[in-house]
């Protein structure tokens, strides 16, 4: 029985809505692997493979190979991208156990599925990681040659394409990613003088895909838009994106304050006159930032309303003022919509300083173990 007062809701219908937006801007030719790591960024990533592979996925994408041998084990089949690679022999036999397509990164992971692919017999696709200026994971890209001759070397794989990182996509200056572009197109030319396969390939994370026509190529890896989120709060969507997820809670209740009153921690707040003040059953132990104290909105009975004072572990406050009628047990939306009005991730990014992967991953995470827990006992 779920006594919680608060609840994380996922819409599948909104996700599929927003693969379908990416997919009208691609154009013919471009194929979608729909980033489902960290838990679908919050929203369930079982639920999130069924939902874009019936919307049309080409493939799926994760971090870890325990995230992908999750997924076979829940029944998701299809073409299962693992970002981070191959690091020992364990993780080799998951791959070719599952059939899954590891991104290798540099020269000791081409070693490490190679020998294991050898050792069974088997054939296995992977793609290949080239860092053309994230700094992060892969090979630099001046040695893609080398890079290549040692995974064509090994008989057992079969690259078939390669894929690098854009950091600043949403960046307003565009010289640093146009550069990764023209050096990613080096790189695709030097493995096609080896025969490599490109289709799979891909550069475009979801700026990259919205706002670089020409880092689409033939796949892109769209992550934070199919959950209908922005790379960044300063920017405006070309296409039309609907949140996937809520988090509401209850008004537990509602005070008349005199002024002067302060209210929360560390009395940040002190009213301006008299208040009144409803108590909502959610803090940051449901993923709610600290840092929306005094600055944050929650929606009761469709309007937006002011966060008062200090967020609290299991608490937060609203100026409630201006409702006649708000009352204990009334639904108060956090993050969502109710009615007309809307709280998006972005806009909780903005007022914390912060960007919505990070919320969403964080009110993911949080209602995710409380239902672990409830179903425990």
């Amino acid at each position: 029985m779920d006594l919680s007062p608060n609840q994380v809701v996922i819409d599948p219908s909104a996700l599929a809505h927003n693969l379908r937006q990416v997919r009208r801007v691609l154009g013919e030719g471009v194929g979608i692997t729909a980033v489902i790591k960290a838990d679908a960024y919050g929203h369930g990533m079982l639920r999130a493979a069924k939902t874009f592979q019936g919307a049309g996925a080409e493939r799926l994408a994760v971090a870890h190979i325990s995230e992908a041998v999750t997924l076979r084990e829940k029944g998701i089949h299809g073409p299962v991208v693992v970002l981070c690679g191959v690091h020992s022999q364990n993780e080799a036999a998951a791959v070719i156990l599952h059939d899954l397509i590891p991104v290798l990164s540099d020269f000791g992971s081409v070693d490490c599925i190679g020998e294991e692919s050898q050792r069974q017999g088997a054939r296995v696709r992977v793609q290949l990681k080239i860092d053309t200026g994230m700094g992060r994971l892969g090979v630099p890209w001046t040695e893609t040659g080398a890079f290549l001759d040692k995974a064509l070397a090994q008989n057992s794989l079969e690259p078939e394409g390669l894929v690098s990182h854009l950091p600043s996509a949403d960046d307003p200056d565009r010289k640093f990613t146009e550069a990764q572009i023209r050096r990613f197109t080096e790189v695709l030319e030097t493995a096609r003088s080896r025969g490599v396969p490109l289709e799979a390939s891909s550069l475009a994370n979801s700026a990259g895909a919205l706002w670089y026509p020409e880092a689409r190529l033939g796949m892109v890896r769209p992550g934070i838009v199919l959950y209908g989120g922005l790379p960044s709060p300063d920017l405006k969507s070309p296409i039309s994106l609907r949140p996937a997820m809520t988090l509401s809670a209850r008004v537990l209740q509602v005070r008349r304050l005199p002024g002067g009153t302060p209210v929360s921690y560390g009395r940040t707040y002190t009213t301006p006159g008299e208040r009144k003040i409803a108590v909502i059953s959610a803090g940051y132990s449901d993923g709610l930032p600290r840092a929306l104290s005094n600055r944050g909105s929650v929606l009761i009975r469709g309007r937006k309303l002011s966060i008062v004072g200090r967020v609290c572990m299991n608490l937060v406050m609203a100026d409630v003022t201006e409702l006649k009628d708000v009352e204990p047990g009334d639904e108060a939306v956090l993050l969502g919509q109710q009615g007309s009005a809307t709280i998006t991730g972005d806009e909780v990014a903005e007022s914390c300083g912060t960007i919505s992967y990070e919320i969403f991953c964080a009110v993911g995470q949080c209602g995710k173990k409380r239902t672990e827990h409830e179903n425990e006992t």
